[in-house]
This record gives structure tokens, sequence and C-alpha cells, in this order.
């Protein structure tokens, strides 16, 4: 928790977020992708409802799952999106996230995340 403070205090952007609310900053944009294997697929593709990736840039006093720099999982129709500093970024209550991302245990040599 010490750590959490301190990074807190350092403080990543000119803000300090309130209550349980989580500043993200989205991992990409919503356009073309491509499939596992490798077939791209356009922007306009019909597709169900898509959860996105962001990545914790600041965090409430009452957040108690998610730390900065974790990434976590959220649905782009139910968010508030703020410019700070000339960048975009998205503002979320944390009963809003889905999942955060597992990390590698300390000392394994993987690949990283498979998500």
């Amino acid at each position: 928790m010490a750590e959490r403070e301190t990074r807190r205090a350092k403080g990543y952007l000119p803000i300090r977020m309130l209550h349980d609310r989580v500043l993200v900053s989205v991992d990409g944009e919503a356009g073309e992708r491509t499939s596992g294997g490798g077939i791209l697929i356009p922007a306009t593709a019909s597709v169900g409802k898509r959860l996105s990736w962001a990545r914790v840039v600041a965090i409430g006093p009452n957040v108690r799952q998610v730390d900065l720099e974790d990434r976590v999982l959220f649905d782009p129709e139910e968010r508030a999106e703020v410019e700070i500093q000339s960048k975009g970024y998205v503002l979320l209550r944390e009963r809003d996230l889905h999942a955060v991302a597992a990390r590698a245990p300390k000392g394994e040599g993987g690949t990283g995340l498979y998500l």
C-alpha cells in the first residue's frame, strides 16, 4: 500500500482522482484489426458487443482492486472522455471495469500476456 501511495503522490498527470474513479489511456483505436489467423477485419465489420483494453494512469483514493499501470477491460459504450495535456483519456468507475490483466510471475522468462 505504501508503494501505491508513493506512486500516486508522484503524480503521472496533473490531476487528482476522487472516490472510486479510474482514469485510463485506451490501448488502440477502433480501426482495422487482424484475427489470430491473419485475416484483416475492416473497421466497418459488424461484431457483437466488443470490450476494450486500456492502461490505468490515475486512481481515486477509494479504488481497491486496481493499481496504476494495470491493464483493464471495459465497455467502450459506458465511458466519459476527457482531454488532459492534449491527450485523450477515459474516465470510469471501478465497478465499470470487467477485468484486470494478470501479470507474469516475477523471475519467469515468459513472453508476456496472451490477452
